[in-house]
Parts: structure tokens; sequence; C-alpha cells
């Protein structure tokens, strides 16, 4: 990514996005920062190169409105939630949808709208911030881990399309990240710092930008395809049986 280059960030408003964007202005970045509207959001109005919009990324026609007029450098992909953290038998279609539509589908789209610029352009970069379970699920994330999965196939098929071009496509995989993303499903902050958090170390949103930023700034003959980044005591593995009663 060049310096004074165009950027969008989807999700952008707190956790893993706004630390993105912090990221993507000390490069250089001018960034549209999309986001739903919140005091979060209006925190982001007040930062230098940084233009914010107050939108649901399901809304594809007013996600288009704000892409259209942009010639797009840099497109992250980071909006997403975790759902209800049942298991899948337990949850419902409306969780399920929402999933699906915010993980998955909305990158789908912002993407194909950004990339026909990228292509002509011959340049640009394509970030989706997937997760470690979209590869290695756990229990009570069944469609999250597969919106996830999605992501990962939808850019291993797009290098493929670009196959030729300049136009890099990257995916972070990041395990446990200290971020507000569990708090709905688990009843609020305090309870989801206490379960996840207190005892262990985490990734910060800052960790996981500044992954962002170094493949972001690899020289232009180098794509950083996948990065999965975890902490330091965190490991994926094992196996678990169930005993018979």
């Amino acid at each position: 990514m060049t310096a004074g280059g165009t950027a969008v960030v989807t999700g952008a408003s707190g956790g893993i996005g706004r630390a993105i964007v912090g990221e993507l202005v000390r490069l250089g970045a001018v960034v549209h920062a999309l986001a739903l509207p919140d005091d979060l959001l209006d925190q982001l109005r007040g930062l230098d190169n940084v233009t914010a919009y107050g939108v649901d990324v399901r809304d594809a026609d007013a996600v288009a409105a704000i892409l259209d007029p942009l010639e797009v450098d840099v497109l992250v992909n980071n909006a997403g939630i975790i759902g209800d953290l049942r298991a899948a038998h337990e949850s419902t279609a409306a969780t399920a949808d929402a999933l699906i539509d915010i993980n998955l589908r909305s990158a789908v789209h912002t993407t194909m709208r950004v990339l026909p610029g990228m292509v002509s352009r011959n340049r640009g970069h394509v970030v989706f911030t997937g997760s470690i379970a979209g590869s290695r699920p756990t229990a009570n994330t069944a469609v999250y881990s597969a919106t996830k999965a999605a992501l990962q196939a939808f850019a291993d098929g797009l290098r493929m399309d670009l196959h030729g071009s300049a136009v890099r496509i990257t995916v972070l995989a990041p395990g446990r990240v200290e971020t507000n993303l569990y708090d709905t499903a688990m009843g609020g902050h305090d309870e989801a710092a206490a379960r996840l958090y207190s005892r262990t170390t985490a990734l910060q949103p800052a960790d996981v930008a500044a992954v962002v930023g170094m493949a972001l700034t690899m020289p232009a003959h180098v794509d950083v395809t996948r990065i999965e980044v975890v902490p330091t005591l965190q490991v994926f593995g094992g196996s678990a049986v169930a005993e018979i009663e």
C-alpha cells in the first residue's frame, strides 16, 4: 500500500476494526470507516483522514452508494458477529441468517463492488477478518465457523480469478482477541471478560492491526495469503470422547 491511498474498513468502530483504522491512518491512508451508528463511530469522526459512515453492512445499496464514488486501494472486510454461542440445534434460523448476512454475504457484496476498479487499475488489496475457527471449529460456533471457512474459500477462489493481476488477497485468522465480540452472547462485557480474559492472555486489537499493516506494506510482488495469529497461551487440537451411559 502506498501512502495517500484510499482505504475502506467495515465494522470499523470498535475492537479490531477501530485498531485497523488507526493503523491505516498511520500508514498514510485516507480511511472510510463503515459501522453501525453509535457513540463509538462518532469518536472516529474527529480523527484526521477518517470519514465515518453509519450504515448496516447488510444494506447492500447503502454500502454501494458509499463505495461507488471511491477509488478503493484497500478494502478490509472486518464486520462480523459471533452469534448466540449455542449448539446449532438449540439456536435459531434468525441467528444463522444474521451470521451469514453480516459475516459472509456483506463481505462478498462489498468485495465484488470494489474489485472491478482494482482490476482496471491493476492495484489493490482486499483483507478479510476471518477466524481460526474457520479451520478449527469449536463447540457452539457451527454457523459462525462455517461463515469464516466460506470467507477462506471465497478468498482462495478470488486469487484464481485474479491470477495475472497485481490485486492481492489476504485472510486474517486470529485466535482469541480481547474485544467486545462476545459481550452480548455472554451477558455483558464484565461476564465475557471474566470468562475469557481474566486468567490468561489474549491478543489485543492493536496486535492484529499490526499484522494487517505488515501484510499491506509487503513489496508489491509479495501476497500474504493467510495469517494465523494466536496468543502464545492458546493452542488448538486434541480430541474429545463422549462416554456412553
